[in-house]
C-alpha cells in the first residue's frame, strides 16, 4: 500500500481517537489539537485549561495517549508540543 494512504488512514483514526476524547476534555473547559503524525508517534497540543494543568502529563498519558492507541496500535508515543 503506499505510505502515504497508510499515513492519511493513520491520520484519520487518530482524529477519530481525538474526537472520541475531545468531550471529556471540553467538560474542563480544554481541547486537544493534532499538530503531526510522524514514525508512528503523534504530536498533539493541550489548549485552553489543559494546558499547564497540574494533571496534564496524566491526562496525556493515561488519557490520550491511551485511547490513540486503542484506535492506531502502531503508535508508539504521544508527545505534547508546547508554544514556545
Amino acid at each position: 500500500m503506499n505510505t502515504n494512504i497508510q499515513q492519511e488512514k493513520m491520520i484519520i483514526k487518530v482524529m477519530e481517537a481525538l474526537d472520541s476524547i475531545r468531550p471529556f476534555l471540553n467538560a474542563d473547559g480544554g481541547d486537544v489539537e493534532l499538530i503531526d503524525v510522524k514514525n508512528n508517534k503523534v504530536f498533539v497540543k493541550l489548549l485552553g485549561n489543559c494546558s499547564g494543568c497540574p494533571i496534564s502529563p496524566s491526562t496525556m498519558k493515561l488519557g490520550i495517549e491511551n485511547t490513540i492507541k486503542q484506535y492506531v496500535p502502531e503508535i508508539q508515543e504521544v508527545l505534547s508540543v508546547e508554544e514556545e
